[in-house]
Parts: C-alpha cells; structure tokens; sequence
C-alpha cells in the first residue's frame, strides 16, 4: 500500500513538474490569431486613431503588468505578439497572441487566448481579454 502511494505520489510531482517546466514552442504557439481555427477564445476592435505599433505597445505594457506573464515571441514591430500566462497554483500555461492590421485609417486589433492543457480553461482566457481590452480602453 505504501509503495503504491509513493508511486501516485511520484507520478503526480511529475506531472506538475512536466507542466511547470514544459518548453513553450514559438512556432507553434505564435501564430496569426485571425487565421487560427479551433478552440479558445476571439475579440476583434476596431480602434480609431490609434497605429498599429503604438496599440501594440500599448497592449504589451498591460500584457506584461498581468501577474505570472511573459512575452513568448514577437514585437510592436513585427505587428504580432504571444505571451504565456500561467495559472497561480500549478502553473498552468494559457497562450494570448495579438496582431493589428491597418483598414483605411483605422486599426484592428485581433485577439487569440487558448489554453495549452485540458478542455476547459473556466473562462479565464476570455475573462483576461476582456480585462486586457478594458484597460486599453477598447470599445
């Protein structure tokens, strides 16, 4: 009996360890959110006045104040970026990619949150876009 619970012991430090520790491949993560299909969660704005590299900047800044954040790939100046954003207990990594694109003399800023492991990320993908746009001051 003891055995058997040092092994589900051990399996389970494993598992939050290949979590935690669990390299992050830019190529499969730092795509064009208007392109990507499958799950996850969406927000395209359309903002006026505002350029593409400056919005992005603007977004990077909020982006990086969010606890347990961190750029992936990508600049302002590439016109796209991911971040990772781990979850506070087990450190779950969700991915957030954004890109702009210039209509006419309007920005469109596109948003893609996934989350990397399980099905179901209990709205906190969508909750994050949410408060990221809000503090960029999106309509």
């Amino acid at each position: 009996m003891k055995i058997a619970l040092l092994l589900l012991a051990l399996i389970v430090l494993g598992g939050m360890a290949y979590v935690r520790l669990a390299p992050s491949d830019p190529a499969r993560w730092h795509v064009d959110p208007g392109q990507v299909t499958g799950g996850g969660e969406r927000r395209s704005v359309t903002l006026d006045g505002t350029p593409p590299r400056e919005t992005l900047a603007r977004l990077d800044a909020i982006a990086l104040a969010t606890p347990r954040t961190t750029r992936l790939a990508g600049s302002p100046e590439e016109g796209r970026i991911t971040w990772v954003t781990r979850s506070a207990l087990f450190g779950f990594p969700d991915y957030t990619t954004a890109a702009t694109r210039t209509e006419g003399t309007a920005t469109v800023l596109t948003l893609h949150a996934r989350q990397r492991f399980g099905r179901n990320d209990l709205g906190v993908n969508g909750a994050r876009l949410d408060a990221w746009l809000g503090l960029l001051g999106a309509p």
